[in-house]
């Protein structure tokens, strides 16, 4: 029998490398198995590991398996891994073959409908990949991956662009206090980030991704999660946004954030027009968004007065106030929404 492991064992130093090597090619199992290992390595992917013949037959997908059948995702082939790898998670050292943390994403079973040398279609039953999916070939070891079955009930593809909603000029609500929050005015750049398979897209006027690298690092932190915020980007130099990002910035500039205080879509799924502001920050907390450049801001229900003295108090140019049930009109300038200066 060829040895299907020989490359899988060439790249690997056992005692380097925590990783399951195998001394020689197991046997058949004459089970149909199937793991999903989400891997940081130099670059954020999906691994996707099939049981046959003997061995996991692998693929590598940047963007995890598409969920839709919209677009088609790619997929390298990969040298054929262990059944050991069914189970496999933990930290590949820095420097060694696919170094960086490896984690079980998804795994199950998978029933074959299509196995050939440049076309593969099987049918997940796992608990996230579910559904009937074909791996083709394009060339060498380029290879596509695409849903076949239709998306789960309700899904909503991703939105290509979300023009952000605007507030009015206003002051604090006479008498509704109870029926508004309050967030900070930070007088930043205003930018919608567009999260998927680990990668963030980031868009104001235009595409501004290229400007921020600092952001780039959301994507693999918020993996596998996938969705759209409204934020501002603001730069500190301290404790306070003294410096106000307008156009491209130049080379040297302050620290950074990526202030995220609105949930557009999350996992196929919009929140503008069906879910109250309060609900969508709930959605949005919950995705504990805090990292060295990005955070999730507090907003105050119900105190604006109190709010507006700590806007003072910190430099800024005052809040902006938002009722409790406002759904997100885009590209509307809407009186749900107060822009209230602090002098």
């Amino acid at each position: 029998m060829t040895d299907r492991l020989g490359e899988y064992r060439r790249k690997r130093d056992a005692k380097k490398t925590p990783e399951p090597i195998p001394g020689k090619h197991p046997d058949e199992t004459g089970k149909n198995r199937f793991v999903i290992q989400q891997h940081h390595a130099r670059a954020l992917h999906w691994d996707v590991r099939l049981e046959r013949d003997g061995v996991l037959v692998s693929f590598a997908v940047p963007r995890g398996l598409p969920r839709d059948r919209v677009k088609n995702h790619l997929a390298k082939h990969t040298e054929d891994h262990p059944l050991e790898y069914l189970d496999f998670h933990g930290e590949i050292p820095a420097g060694e073959y696919g170094g960086g943390q490896m984690k079980i994403f998804d795994r199950g079973t998978y029933e074959t409908r299509k196995w050939r040398d440049d076309e593969i279609e099987v049918v997940f039953h796992g608990e996230r990949a579910i559904g009937r999916y074909i791996f083709f070939q394009t060339g060498g070891a380029d290879w596509m991956v695409r849903r076949m079955d239709p998306p789960e009930p309700g899904w909503e593809p991703m939105p290509d662009e979300v023009q952000p909603m605007l507030a009015t000029k206003g002051t604090v609500p006479a008498g509704e206090d109870a029926q508004w929050a309050y967030e900070m005015n930070w007088g930043g750049l205003r930018a919608v980030a567009f999260v998927d398979g680990g990668r963030v897209r980031l868009r104001g006027e235009d595409d501004i991704t290229a400007w921020f690298p600092e952001i780039r690092a959301l994507g693999p932190a918020l993996a596998p999660i996938e969705a759209v915020l409204d934020g501002e980007l603001v730069a500190f130099e301290g404790p306070r946004p003294e410096t106000r990002l307008g156009k491209k910035p130049g080379s040297k500039r302050a620290n950074v954030h990526y202030l995220v205080y609105d949930l557009l879509w999350l996992e196929g799924h919009g929140t503008t027009d069906n879910i109250g502001y309060a609900q969508r920050r709930e959605l949005l907390e919950g995705l504990s968004i805090a990292g060295e450049h990005w955070q999730t801001p507090p907003y105050f229900p119900g105190t604006g007065e109190i709010a507006l003295e700590t806007a003072r108090s910190q430099g800024l140019g005052g809040l902006v106030a938002k009722r409790l049930d406002s759904p997100y009109l885009p590209g509307r300038r809407s009186k749900l929404w107060r822009e209230i200066p602090a002098s």
